[in-house]
């Protein structure tokens, strides 16, 4: 079991975010934390104190600079940042206690068909499970949100975009990620919930979070002004896809808030 941290406190709702988007470069430490970021601690309930990020770098192969630029990060927003690492092995032996006690657990980008793989193969994937059904906030970018559906699309094969269709299915939908900034991810989300290859679902702008409160979509929120997400669900062997305008989060990109 996870250990009782900051989230799992009595009345704390399974709560997932899932975005394409979190963080961006920054001059000084490589990366800074977002406003969808500062929302997941919200959405834990952080007050008082300073919130606790445990960051995932599974997907990108927990590349010492990422992780690096996330402790600086970490400390430039007064945030206190720790980390699990599976390469070369894991880097604690208590990953559910170095999750547990985090307010948010952030998942990075990169391959999330090797992410899955190697969570299945160490145990992270069930959990995964057990701190989300015991409220600690699950989160993440690309990959990172992917990997809490039932899939989506992927270029963990390669350039040409493929399916995935084994990720953790805490939630029974599909995500589409980048849906406005890689020409292949559009079309190829259409069109696997056309065929049925997915299950419908949400597709986020960069920059666009999902909040699901249990396995239900609750709210739709935007670091970046002007972006939206999607719903797409298929219709008589076509693809529908209907807009959700987000909700602006303060220090939103692109504008004052």
């Amino acid at each position: 079991m996870p250990a009782p941290g900051p989230a799992t406190r009595p009345g704390a709702v399974p709560t997932i975010l899932a975005t394409s988007g979190g963080t961006r470069p920054n001059p000084r430490t490589g990366v800074e934390l977002g406003p969808l970021i500062r929302y997941g601690f919200e959405l834990a309930g952080v007050e008082g104190r300073r919130p606790k990020l445990a960051v995932v770098t599974t997907a990108g192969g927990d590349q010492a600079q990422r992780i690096a630029w996330m402790y600086d990060a970490g400390r430039a927003a007064g945030v206190e940042v720790s980390h699990l690492a599976l390469f070369p092995m894991p880097n604690t032996a208590d990953p559910a206690g170095l999750l547990g006690d985090a307010d948010l657990v952030w998942v990075g980008g990169g391959s999330v068909a090797n992410l899955l793989a190697l969570w299945r193969l160490h145990g992270i994937g069930s959990l995964m499970r057990e701190l989300w059904e015991e409220g600690v906030v699950l989160g993440g970018v690309s990959a990172g949100s992917i990997c809490w559906h039932v899939g989506g699309t992927t270029d963990s094969f390669g350039p040409d975009l493929r399916a995935v269709t084994d990720g953790l299915a805490l939630l029974p939908c599909s995500n589409g990620v980048h849906y406005d900034s890689e020409a292949q991810r559009r079309p190829l989300f259409q069109r696997l919930v056309a065929d049925g290859v997915l299950p419908e679902g949400y597709a986020t702008d960069d920059g666009v979070g999902l909040v699901y409160r249990g396995t239900e979509l609750a709210e739709v929120v935007s670091e970046t002004r002007g972006k939206g997400a999607y719903r797409v669900h298929a219709d008589d062997g076509a693809a529908l896809e209907e807009r959700i305008e987000p909700r602006v989060l303060p220090g939103a990109y692109g504008g004052s808030s």
